[in-house]
């Protein structure tokens, strides 16, 4: 799944765009830090109410950090100025996608997780364009580097997508292959999507092709859960499984 960007195309622009994150807020374990995890907001959302909602649910070991993404003018919108991970256009299979948006936002993220301590399991999860982030965030790991060659620097152990999509799929496959290590990295981490049926914003479809798309790339641990009735939102019997799913997968053991 692709979105025209004004910017994309040739390869010669001569000016890299500059990005100014918003607040980002953190919701403090309660008991004992075993993990920390990066969560990212949807289309003209913020870290605030990511945070909100991650304080309430029953997982006392993980830390989150939740980021506000730079307010930015986006194509869907008519080239109205919201918080946006990167830009985005009309949902469609094909045209360019913004990688100079998804790497800076990549590597916000990366930078948030870079200075946790060595003992505590890091991940990244998120809903819609966050969870777009999300994804794009785990081929970047398994890769070993962004997009645009630099480096990806951290040891992500486990990703969840709510609602979302992954850009870049067309190419993914081609560029894990070429590498062993980019495919033992794939096949190591476990990834988590979920899709409400009715979601008339970023339609199940698309969730479901980015879930093969994964699988077809070597990512071996992919779950896609789907949602009779549910639309571009998250509900608490979803989150319910989140909180199981990060359990299981980080090996959490709810000690105060």
């Amino acid at each position: 799944m692709s979105y025209g960007h004004p910017y994309m195309g040739s390869g010669s622009r001569t000016a890299r765009r500059t990005f100014e994150f918003g607040k980002t807020h953190v919701v403090r374990p309660k008991g004992k830090h075993q993990a920390t995890i990066v969560w990212l907001h949807g289309l003209g959302d913020n870290g605030l109410s990511s945070s909100q909602l991650l304080e309430s649910l029953p997982l006392p070991n993980i830390k989150w950090i939740c980021p506000t993404a730079p307010t930015r003018p986006v194509a869907i919108l008519g080239g109205f100025p919201c918080t946006a991970w990167f830009d985005v256009g009309e949902l469609s299979e094909e045209g360019p996608d913004d990688w100079e948006g998804l790497d800076a936002s990549a590597a916000h993220i990366a930078n948030l997780l870079s200075t946790e301590p060595a003992d505590v399991k890091v991940g990244i999860g998120g809903f819609s364009m966050g969870a777009a982030i999300a994804l794009y965030s785990a081929t970047c790991f398994a890769m070993g580097r962004y997009g645009n060659g630099i480096p990806y620097p951290v040891n992500l152990r486990a990703v969840v997508g709510l609602s979302g999509w992954l850009p870049g799929s067309r190419s993914l496959r081609n560029k894990i292959e070429v590498s062993h290590e980019s495919r033992r990295r794939a096949a190591s981490l476990p990834m988590l999507l979920c899709h409400g049926i009715c979601d008339d914003v970023v339609p199940c479809k698309y969730g479901e092709k980015s879930a093969q798309c994964l699988c077809s790339a070597g990512f071996r641990y992919v779950a896609f859960k789907t949602y009779d009735g549910i639309g571009h939102y998250t509900v608490p019997r979803e989150m319910d499984e989140v909180c199981t799913w990060l359990n299981s997968k980080l090996g959490l053991d709810g000690s105060p």
